[in-house]
């Protein structure tokens, strides 16, 4: 049971047409499966808007506003950002099991309409921006 009122927000800034999107997108909808949260999407275009908003590289994951891979004092960035994955190998995008782990420090198991990427063909953004969805106010 979660004891917060409200849904776990996730906000996603990428660059635009960054290669990684999609890799955060699949991977975020398969640790929210079974969860509520809010996702968004956020092109980031400027380096103001990325030290405004928190971006060290793309894509960057803020959990109820707050980079749970951020690397103290890492400047903020348009460039691409590198998470250590198994096996200490550099990939583009958190993996799943620390995405996991980031939501869980967070508390974020709230029970909600399981995510499906290949719903209607949406792209996985659209899919999670469309089906995750608040608990506040449900009984559990």
């Amino acid at each position: 049971m979660n004891w917060k009122d409200e849904a776990m927000r996730i906000t996603v800034l990428t660059v635009p047409d960054c290669p990684n999107a999609p890799v955060i997108g699949e991977r975020l909808a398969r640790v929210l499966e079974g969860r509520g949260a809010e996702v968004a999407l956020v092109e980031v275009r400027d380096p103001g808007q990325a030290e405004r908003l928190g971006m060290t590289g793309s894509p960057t994951v803020l959990i109820d506003g707050v980079d749970p891979f951020a690397v103290p004092g890492a400047p903020a960035s348009l460039s691409c950002r590198l998470y250590r994955g198994p096996e200490g190998r550099a990939e583009g995008a958190p993996s799943v099991a620390d995405l996991q782990r980031a939501l869980d420090a967070a508390d974020g198991s709230v029970i909600a309409e399981p995510v499906h990427a290949e719903d209607q063909g949406r792209s996985v953004f659209e899919d999670l921006l469309h089906r995750a969805e608040p608990s506040a106010g449900r009984g559990r």
